[in-house]
């Protein structure tokens, strides 16, 4: 089973141990209405590093190529936070390797079968058979991308 280049990895990365990446915290929300009078509230500072990373040792960036997940907001170009301690449970968004290939899916534990939902209604769901050299090999648990 040959999956579209649509779904793949454009590149991996580690998660940094010694780049701290804090800037400061407003500790007021932003309302997404009409602007409030301004404030000069800040909680502290917020390191993205603690904020996005968990489990170091275990934590690593995927850049995405592709447009099978646009629908759960991930974008080709996006960074995704994959975390490998994580268990991969249902519905959850994971990096899966089927087949030689790693590729982002919607993971849908069913009672017979797993299932690899894309989240765009161009792509078709994946099923998993006992045949398939299937693993998975993390679950994301965040996405970065530009505005």
């Amino acid at each position: 089973m040959k999956l579209k280049s649509d779904g793949s990895i454009k590149s991996i990365h580690e998660s940094g141990t010694g780049t701290e990446a804090s800037c400061p915290l407003i500790g007021i929300p932003v309302p997404a209405g009409f602007p409030s009078p301004a404030t000069d509230y800040i909680e502290g500072s917020l390191d993205l590093n603690d904020y996005v990373v968990k489990h170091k040792a275990s934590t690593f960036f995927l850049r995405v190529e592709g447009l099978s997940m646009t629908g759960a907001g991930i974008f080709p170009d996006d960074v995704l936070v994959v975390d490998k301690a994580l268990e991969p449970t249902n519905n959850r968004i994971v990096i899966a390797v089927l087949d030689g290939e790693l590729t982002v899916k919607r993971l849908r534990i069913e009672p017979d079968c797993y299932l690899l939902l894309p989240e765009n209604d161009d792509f078709q769901p994946i099923r998993i058979t006992e045949e398939s050299d299937f693993n998975v090999w993390g679950v994301v648990t965040f996405v970065v991308h530009k505005l």
